[in-house]
């Protein structure tokens, strides 16, 4: 008897101690508190805080879908059924066509030395391109002939610190007068200056409006990429008011070893109707002949000047007219206009129509015999 009590005792004990030990491992533990995200309005709309830090975060962009038609921004592009057929080259008149997706990311700190930002603009899209293509095997690539390819663009990537920027961005020369109107097609015959390059730069504001700015850059392109230490440098002073704003602007080309200038004047002329003029002013080398037709990174319209001229007019809550008009030493005209319409909130439809020609008979030029183009845009913001 002694010996059964004994083993029903330590089979009762192994069975409490297995209990216990199955009871321990199913013990759910107290869930750690949740910390929400919290709404950032330091910065104005749209930035929340990162959990666990002082950061205010922006994610936002836009989808967007262009059609372009016309000698101005459709594409030209071989018949490729005739040539399969026949082996001839002749050329038809096609879309351009561009779906992209840009995404925003802003982030931003305040410090003992002012706001710690870091800022990129993401570009992913879908383009109709033209190019050359060895249509008949000769080892020859015959152009024009149309296709479509994937793209990945980094349009911005920076950090800010006060004034002080450092990273890729576009330059302070086209950047310092908020560009140019408020057209779509603002650059395709009278451009107004380059986009994207390295850049270091510091600008000052006051509250009382004045503004100035410094920056190196280092320039894109073949021609224009620095090929030493020394680089392209941009200045600027500008006072910006309840009536619009003046900027000045100049920029040295160290490459080229030539200078430009640009002087913008806005002027909101009633609550509808802003205007805006712009003079532009370059050294530039003869070339081939052709007076002031050397390489120049800052100034890259035709010749040693260059104006520009246009306004918005706002119709509506939902509606508003767009005008450029451009015109520069070579001769060469630019007229573009749209309508931007906002069908539903973060919904924009812009038509858009351009009318571009040169008038120097003496020159050869894309735009000799007056060229018209149409554009389409669809955009959804957020």
């Amino acid at each position: 008897m002694s010996i059964r009590k004994l083993l029903f005792g330590s089979a009762a004990a192994l069975f409490a101690a297995t209990s216990a030990q199955a009871a321990d491992a199913v013990v759910v533990a107290e869930p750690e508190p949740v910390e929400y995200v919290r709404v950032c309005d330091v910065y104005g709309a749209g930035y929340y805080y990162i959990p666990g830090t002082e950061t205010c975060l922006k994610i936002g962009g836009y989808m967007r879908y262009d059609i372009g038609a016309g000698d101005l921004f459709g594409l030209t592009s071989y018949d490729k059924k005739d040539w399969a057929d026949n082996g001839d080259y002749n050329e038809n008149d096609t879309y351009y066509k561009r779906a992209r997706i840009q995404l925003n990311l802003d982030a931003r700190t305040e410090t003992e030395l002012g706001t710690l930002r870091a800022y990129a603009a993401l570009r992913f899209q879908w383009d109709t391109n033209q190019g050359g293509v060895d249509l008949d095997g000769d080892g020859t690539n015959e152009s024009p002939v149309v296709s479509t390819a994937d793209e990945f663009i980094l349009n911005h990537a920076y950090i800010e610190l006060g004034g002080f920027r450092v990273g890729k961005t576009d330059s302070l020369f086209t950047t310092f007068t908020d560009y140019a109107g408020t057209i779509i097609n603002d650059d395709f015959a009278v451009p107004f200056g380059p986009y994207d390059t390295h850049q270091i730069s510091y600008t000052f504001n006051t509250d009382n409006g004045f503004t100035a700015a410094v920056a190196v850059e280092e320039g894109s392109g073949v021609d224009y990429t620095l090929d030493d230490y020394v680089p392209h440098v941009v200045a600027g002073v500008g006072y910006s008011g309840g009536w619009g704003g003046v900027h000045v602007v100049g920029g040295y080309d160290a490459v080229w070893e030539e200078f430009a200038v640009k002087a913008k004047l806005d002027v909101k002329a009633t609550e509808a109707l802003s205007l805006f003029v712009m003079a532009g002013y370059k050294s530039a080398e003869d070339v081939g002949g052709v007076d002031d037709a050397g390489p120049n990174y800052y100034g890259n319209w035709g010749g040693t000047w260059a104006v520009w001229g246009g306004g918005r007019y706002v119709v509506s809550p939902k509606a508003a007219i767009n005008v450029q008009l451009a015109y520069d030493d070579f001769e060469t005209f630019s007229a573009v206009a749209n309508v931007a319409y906002e069908l539903v909130p973060g919904f924009t439809i812009t038509p858009e129509i351009a009318y571009a020609e040169n008038f120097d008979d003496n020159t050869a030029n894309a735009f000799d015999d007056g060229e018209f183009g149409g554009f389409l845009r669809f955009q959804r913001n957020f």
